[in-house]
């Protein structure tokens, strides 16, 4: 017993120093944290544990007594400042109630004078209490958090489902990357329901082969790609511009063409997120009267007969056309295509990605169009240079720096219009070289005209954005009823989370916005230039409410207080806080959004806009152009890169995506770090919002949890619905396919990938039975496993 004792003691004086250490921590901490305006709480419980750490050292019950006290004040606190997140919970309690444990199993070691005044067993009971508390609130985080139904009922009931409408979306095929030109990712299909979901299972799966080698073998990989069904083939493109036909019942291969794209020719990610499917109007009996086009990493236009895979012969020189003629002076990887390619009336609208942060003399961001047929150039839009309608004659070159589009297109084939959603400037956080004609083009989604080559409208949802909140999602095009006529429309969604909706004929708003006043100042280049006022919707954002110094998280209290600090001592002003480089500055939503390149589901006939978004911010600064050219000296950068060069700028960019803590790899803002909702069409209003995806794969120091609970991660990848009642995505970093109830928004089946799922699923039938197909090929931005695999699901037969 004696032992048994002693042992205690020892514990005692253990936790003791564990205590005081803590307790001085939080107790400094707190006091830089008062001096910048935030918190009192850190110093007062910092001090409360000082004392309790001596007192336990010295073997005191007093030290217990007081550890109750902080305890008490803790856990009051972090109830009313976690205002019902149950996740804004952990750091606040999880350590502290660990502590109390502890105190709790050494209480007999303690000195007790007066043993009938003792209150070690009022000690016990309030422990015991306070352990039953937090465990009650823990658990609505183990079962995940439930949709919650903010604005009304669900627009239309299952039994309104005209889906038998050849308008309304895709059927046994899928057409495009969106489904159809029109983008809304809504397939009429009907045979997997809610009611038997649950009984999905994989049917086949295939190997593309295209995986990471040598250098690559840790980084680049993110395939992205969302097949394309037509007829007796699916259709898909590897990270590297393999393309690959497949039989639609078995996964069987029928051919493969590799267009040989160079290691070097792969930007800051190897991606393909889709192909392009062309029929000739006129037909001739030969090759490629059917064919598959895609864009290449390394700039060139591929076109292949659809049976067989051959190269198209009258196409470009052999089936290929460089459209990189005319660009200037480029490094390997500067300039690539990674999104579809749209064709309208017989014309390809090519878009493409530069660079971001490399260099504000990066290549040209034109838009060009070239013959579906022949691949002959027609047209090109240089926004600085709108009298130039074809090339630039030889030793000339198109402007360089302006904005380029890097995500997908739509098009409208009655209107002759493709809409280009464009990024900003190279340099996308300084603005004091930009012309007039980038200011007015920059972050806007432009309607080109394919026979023109001229923008006949545009739409800016930035003025002068410094932000790199360049549109990512692609514009799906749907009927909007106004004053009770049917309006062709578009639905546009942007990273700052704002939605509108635009008559697709003219540019014009249909929906409300409003100018409201913006934070101004930053580095004194920017002053003048700083708008003055943004544009915001008010049909429906996806933005979440001002951050908070009660926002910050992290593992424990002693990294929350240092992420406040942090929070307390950057530029923060609400959204559109501008660049500073005399200290950081918070932007929120971060440049990945809001919503990104997954953009948004459209149900036509339920009336309801599917929005899978993140939320997080970034933390940023500015870095003086000398300060950064000493710490890039010697070193390799790549685009996306933590401190990004601007070279020819006067400032580099530092930008910490997401604003990670270096010390535990988790993030400063408290989770949800994405979410899934849906959203009435026609009033905007929103049905359920809840927290998209969970734990487990995610934990600090990089360690996966394998924790099933939702938290709400970061999602890259969009989402595909149904005439069946249910919303297919994966996206998030936890691995998971999903089929989520369209009314509750409840997820009623998942299975495990084999790799991230950070694309978008589609779906189709074949011989009676529907399947639904997802790249499992990860995203080494996003942390998830990297893989070559494709994966079918169907019912059992």
């Amino acid at each position: 017993m004696d032992q048994f004792s002693n042992w205690r003691r020892g514990i005692a004086t253990i936790l003791g120093i564990v205590i005081f250490l803590v307790g001085v921590t939080l107790g400094t901490g707190g006091f830089i944290l008062l001096l910048e305006g935030g918190s009192f709480y850190y110093l007062i419980a910092g001090l409360g544990l000082i004392a309790s750490g001596i007192f336990l050292f010295r073997g005191s019950w007093i030290g217990a007594l007081v550890y109750a006290a902080v305890f008490l004040i803790t856990l009051l606190w972090a109830f009313w400042e976690a205002d019902g997140n149950n996740w804004a919970l952990v750091p606040r309690l999880v350590a502290p109630l660990i502590l109390m444990i502890g105190i709790l199993l050494v209480l007999p070691a303690l000195n007790w004078k007066d043993r009938k005044a003792s209150p070690i067993t009022n000690l016990a009971s309030f422990g015991s209490i306070a352990a039953l508390v937090i465990a009650a609130v823990f658990v609505p985080v183990f079962y995940g958090q439930n949709p919650v139904v903010q604005d009304g009922e669900f627009p239309l009931s299952s039994a309104n489902n005209e889906s038998s409408d050849p308008g309304s979306g895709t059927g046994v095929d899928w057409l495009a990357y969106g489904g159809t030109k029109e983008s809304r990712r809504y397939s009429r299909l009907d045979k997997i329901t809610a009611d038997n979901v649950d009984k999905l299972e994989p049917v086949w799966t295939f190997h593309t082969g295209d995986m990471p080698k040598g250098e690559l073998a840790d980084s680049k990989y993110g395939a992205e790609m969302t097949p394309l069904k037509v007829g007796n083939s699916v259709f898909i493109c590897s990270a590297k511009n393999i393309l690959i036909s497949l039989e639609p019942g078995t996964g069987r291969e029928k051919w493969r063409y590799d267009p040989k794209v160079p290691d070097e020719n792969i930007p800051y990610t190897a991606a393909c997120r889709s192909v392009t499917y062309y029929e000739r109007a006129e037909k001739t009996g030969g090759q490629c009267d059917a064919r598959i086009i895609e864009g290449t990493l390394d700039g060139r236009i591929i076109a292949v007969d659809s049976e067989t895979g051959q190269p198209c012969t009258e196409f470009g020189e052999n089936g290929q056309v460089d459209m990189t003629i005319g660009m200037g002076e480029s490094e390997p990887g500067m300039v690539a295509m990674t999104s579809p390619l749209t064709i309208v009336q017989n014309v390809i609208v090519t878009n493409h990605q530069v660079k971001d942060g490399i260099s504000i003399d990066a290549p040209s961001g034109v838009l060009q169009g070239f013959d579906a047929v022949t691949g002959q150039h027609l047209w090109a839009w240089d926004m600085n240079r709108p009298d130039l309608v074809g090339r630039p004659n030889s030793g000339d070159e198109f402007s360089r720096g302006t904005p380029n589009s890097w995500t997908a297109t739509s098009g409208d084939e009655d209107l002759g219009l493709v809409y280009v959603p464009m990024g900003n400037s190279a340099g996308d956080y300084i603005s004091y070289d930009r012309s007039d004609a980038e200011l007015k083009y920059a972050t806007a989604l432009v309607a080109m005209d394919v026979k023109t080559g001229k923008p006949r409208w545009h739409f800016q949802t930035v003025k002068n954005d410094v932000w790199d909140y360049d549109l990512g999602s692609q514009a799906s095009l749907i009927d909007f009823e106004v004053n009770g006529q049917k309006t062709p429309a578009l639905i546009l969604p942007s990273k700052q989370g704002d939605i509108y909706i635009l008559d697709r004929r003219t540019g014009k708003l249909l929906t409300g916005a409003e100018d409201r006043p913006v934070p101004q100042g930053g580095v004194p280049e920017e002053v003048p230039l700083r708008a003055k006022t943004q544009l915001f919707s008010t049909y429906h954002t996806l933005a979440k409410p001002v951050l908070k110094e009660r926002d910050m998280w992290g593992m424990t209290l002693i990294d929350q207080m240092v992420c406040r600090i942090k929070f307390r001592k950057a530029a923060y002003n609400g959204m559109y806080t501008p660049p500073t480089a005399d200290q950081h500055w918070i932007q929120y939503p971060g440049y990945n959004g809001g919503s990104d390149w997954g953009g948004v589901a459209v149900d036509p006939v339920r009336g309801v806009i599917i929005a899978n978004y993140n939320d997080m911010p970034n933390y940023n600064r500015l870095v003086p152009r000398e300060t950064a050219d000493k710490q890039l000296e010697g070193k390799s950068v790549g685009g996306h890169a933590a401190l990004a060069p601007q070279k020819g700028a006067k400032y580099a960019i530092d930008v910490n995506a997401g604003w990670r803590m270096k010390s535990t790899g988790l993030l400063c803002k408290e989770p949800p770090y994405g979410g899934l909702r849906a959203i009435n069409s026609q009033t905007g209003k929103t049905i359920w919002d809840r927290p998209y995806g969970t734990a487990r794969n995610n934990g600090p120091w990089g360690i996966p949890s394998r924790l099933p609970f939702t938290i709400g991660t970061p999602n890259n990848g969009g989402s595909v619905v149904t005439a069946g009642g249910l919303i297919f995505i994966s996206a998030a970093t936890d691995d998971l396919i999903k089929g989520i109830d369209i009314q509750t928004g409840e997820t009623l089946w998942s299975d495990v990938l084999p790799g991230g799922g950070q694309a978008t699923p589609m779906t189709y039938e074949h011989e009676g039975r529907q399947y639904v197909l997802i790249m499992a090929g990860g995203h080494h931005f996003m942390e998830t496993k990297i893989s070559d695999v494709l994966v079918a699901y169907a019912l059992p037969d």
